[in-house]
């Protein structure tokens, strides 16, 4: 069996508005989680989220305190992931439709209100909490989301 996936993802407010992108690329999904991606070995997590951020929204960002370790599975499956949570700030850029993720995997990204969020499909169940606390946080084990469309 593999070893879990490590990924390092953004917590990002602005005007109390949260930055997410879409989870699934080509609108597979209606799924949205915080920018970041998977840790490229020899490359600490920090320079890890801030080139995951800038290739999937165009900012540049700064990266803070950690403030969630979030694990999710595929309990039928082998995949496992466990993200470290970060507290980042932007240094420049501003968000476009234009920009195009490298990856191909993120094509929209937004900042949304907490109200806003909770009407929306969204993975790490504790996303607003976190997002809006100042408290660190341990997410255990949470069943990965299969794309809807």
């Amino acid at each position: 069996m593999p070893s879990p996936r490590l990924a390092a993802r953004a917590l990002i407010l602005q005007d109390d508005r949260l930055l997410v992108v879409n989870a699934y690329p080509a609108g597979k999904s209606d799924l949205w989680c915080a920018p970041g991606g998977g840790v490229e070995r020899g490359s600490s997590l920090p320079d890890n989220l801030a080139r995951e951020v800038h290739e999937e929204t165009g900012l540049t960002i700064a990266v803070g305190a950690p403030c969630m370790i979030n694990e999710f599975h595929d309990p039928e499956g082998t995949f496992h992931q466990v993200d470290v949570y970060f507290r980042c700030t932007i240094l420049s850029g501003m968000l476009s439709d234009n920009w195009q993720d490298p990856e191909g995997i993120v094509s929209e990204r937004r900042f949304v209100t907490r109200d806003e969020l909770s009407r929306m499909a969204f993975k790490p169940d504790s996303l607003p909490d976190v997002a809006w606390s100042d408290r660190l946080f341990y997410d255990p084990l949470e069943p990965i989301v299969k794309p809807t469309r």
